[in-house]
This record gives C-alpha cells, sequence and structure tokens, in this order.
C-alpha cells in the first residue's frame, strides 16, 4: 500500500532556496545603494547645519573667524551654535567632516572614508553663503568653492 510521505523532497527545497537566491540578488544592491544615498543626504545635511552655524555666528559677531570646536562649546557660547563638533576628524556615517574659518569666510568639506563609503561616495564642500558643491563621481577629493 501507498505510505503517506512526510516533509520536503530534495527538489522541493532546492527550488525553495533557489527563489530566496533570486530575491536576495536583487535586493541586496538596492539596499546598499539605499544606505549609500543615506549617508550622502546625511552628509549634506550636517554641512549645512555647519553653514548655519557659521552664518549665525558672523550675523552676531562679525566675521567666520571661529573654529567648530567653539561653536559646538556651550562654555563658550551658552546655547552652542551646534550641538556637536562635526570637524573633530571623526568618522560620521562614513564622512569625516573639516572645516576652515578665516575672517572673510568659511569653506567646510566631507569626504567619505569609512567602509563602502571610501570608494563609492561622492564629496561635498560648502563655502561662505551656504553654497553647496558635490564632486561628479565617487572621490576622496573635496570640490573647491567659487
Amino acid at each position: 500500500m501507498f505510505s503517506k510521505r512526510k516533509g520536503f523532497t530534495l527538489v522541493e527545497i532546492m527550488i525553495v532556496v533557489a527563489i530566496i537566491a533570486l530575491l536576495a540578488a536583487i535586493a541586496i544592491p538596492n539596499l546598499l545603494r539605499s544606505r549609500l544615498n543615506a549617508a550622502e543626504a546625511n552628509a549634506k545635511a550636517t554641512l549645512k547645519t555647519l553653514s548655519t552655524a557659521y552664518e549665525s555666528y558672523a550675523a552676531a559677531e562679525g566675521d567666520y573667524n571661529e573654529t567648530t570646536a567653539n561653536l559646538a562649546d556651550n562654555t563658550v557660547y551658552n546655547p552652542p551654535y551646534l550641538n556637536d563638533n562635526y570637524a573633530d576628524g571623526n568618522l560620521h556615517q562614513g564622512y569625516v567632516f573639516s572645516c576652515t574659518p578665516s575672517a572673510a569666510g568659511y569653506t567646510c568639506t566631507a569626504t567619505p572614508t569609512g567602509g563602502p563609503y571610501a570608494s563609492t561616495g561622492k564629496s561635498f564642500s560648502i563655502c561662505t553663503g551656504g553654497i553647496l558643491k558635490e564632486s561628479s563621481s565617487a572621490t576622496t577629493t573635496a570640490p573647491t568653492c567659487p
């Protein structure tokens, strides 16, 4: 007589594994691209935050010649112009930020440094007046300001 079989055959399991592999092959590149886009958007937003802090400082003090460490220090300015010293040389979501202030203006840059962003992420810079520049391709050299 016929016995009732329990479980799956090897062919059925292989078909399920093949379907899962196909879905993963489609989904993983999209996930990595969306993470890169999020890191780039965060870099742009951070540069705009730095620009706003420098512009606010210049409106109050008359020049731009102040470090980001002081702009983020609540013992120097209360309340501080920044919540965090982004230009401290540390990695912030795959990017390192640096700012060069002077009495006449400032230039802040964001360069991709960490993980997969170093080889695929764009570099950004923002200049006096909030002019944001972006590199045309993946590079660790920030574009120059006008």
